[in-house]
Formats: C-alpha cells, sequence, structure tokens
C-alpha cells in the first residue's frame, strides 16, 4: 500500500492569513494539493492544526483522513511525524507532499513512484534543474526517522544524509512554487 501525507498544519505567519484556504480557480490550495495526490496513493492523511474545521470543509467530499498536529508551532518535522504516526498498518510507502504547492508538473507524482519502484531505493526525490525539491517519496523502512522529526526542516536530513540511498528524478522544469507570502500567491493567481 501507498499513503500520502499532505502538510496542511503551516502557521501561514508570512501570509498572514489561512493561506491553503486562499482561492486558486475555484477551490483551495490545499483541495489542489490533496486532489492531485488522491489518484497515486491508496490513502492520503492531511495532516492540520488543532482547529482545522476549515481546512475539514476546504477538503468536504473527499476521501481523505485527517491526523491533527498538536504541536504545529514546532515546525514541519513535527507534522511530518504526526502523519508517520499515523499510518496505516501495512503501508509500504509515503509520499509527502506540501498542502502549499498546488500545481506540479505532470507525471511528477508517476515518475517518483516509478524511480522508487525500479531502482529499489528507500527514498525517491525531484530535482528541479538542480534543486531538490517536493514530494518525495519514503520506504516503510524510514518511517521510525520520519517518526522523530522535529523543528522546520522537514525531512530533508532524510534526504541529504545518505545520497547513494535517494532515486532522484530529474525534472527540466523550475521547482512549483509554493505559496508562503501575498506575493508567492499574487504570482500563482
Amino acid at each position: 500500500m501507498i499513503a500520502g501525507i499532505v502538510l496542511a498544519a503551516g502557521l501561514s505567519k508570512r501570509m498572514g492569513k489561512a493561506k491553503l484556504l486562499l482561492n486558486l480557480e475555484g477551490k483551495a490550495l490545499v483541495r489542489w494539493s490533496v486532489e492531485g495526490l488522491l489518484p497515486h496513493v491508496d490513502v492520503v492523511l492531511v495532516v492540520t492544526p488543532p482547529d482545522d474545521l476549515a481546512l475539514r470543509q476546504a477538503l468536504d467530499g473527499l476521501d481523505v483522513r485527517f491526523v491533527v498536529n498538536p504541536r504545529p508551532e514546532d515546525g514541519q518535522g513535527t507534522s511530518i511525524a504526526a502523519g508517520a504516526a499515523a499510518l496505516p498498518a501495512g503501508t509500504d510507502a509515503v509520499v509527502i507532499a506540501l498542502g502549499d504547492q498546488p500545481r506540479l508538473p505532470d507525471g511528477l507524482l508517476t515518475m517518483l513512484l516509478d524511480a522508487f519502484r525500479r531502482e529499489g531505493k528507500p527514498i525517491a526525490a525531484p530535482v528541479y534543474r538542480g534543486t531538490q525539491g517536493t514530494p518525495v517519496v519514503f520506504a516503510s523502512s524510514l518511517f521510525g526517522e520520519l517518526r522523530t522529526l522535529d523543528g522546520d526542516a522537514g525531512a530533508r536530513a532524510l534526504v541529504r544524509r545518505d545520497r547513494s540511498r535517494v532515486a532522484v528524478v530529474s525534472v527540466d522544469t523550475p521547482m512549483p512554487p509554493d505559496v508562503d507570502t501575498p506575493e508567492d500567491y499574487a504570482r500563482l493567481v
């Protein structure tokens, strides 16, 4: 079984308001991210902050499970840890995606999962014109490490720790934008 985790517990400090609920072509940013992941995995876990009613409403009707990160102020690592701790038994791998990165290149998730299966390495990560980015696939052998993450660096350290365990998927496009500031959102729309 392949699971997906969508990180949606951020505090939107630089945006000044709930960025994942911002409208992009008629739907919330987070909905774009979740809908993009759903066809590629067996289950999607959306990691939210404790006050997640608006996020749940934005994802109404989608087949997702919600996981609450009780400490989102402690950084993205805590959201990954909460999601990893909630993965269903029998999960072979997880795709970790950002809730504020609504437009991934066409075919990227298929390329990542194909590379993960073909190369037999525990991590598959995209490199956009020389820059390592997201989303990233992690094998179940790394779930223990994911469950111990903390701070703002997310899972970057796991990817960088031993490059020999990473199946690199080269993508000849710029890294897809994530939305952190009002300027990022203006560029996206």
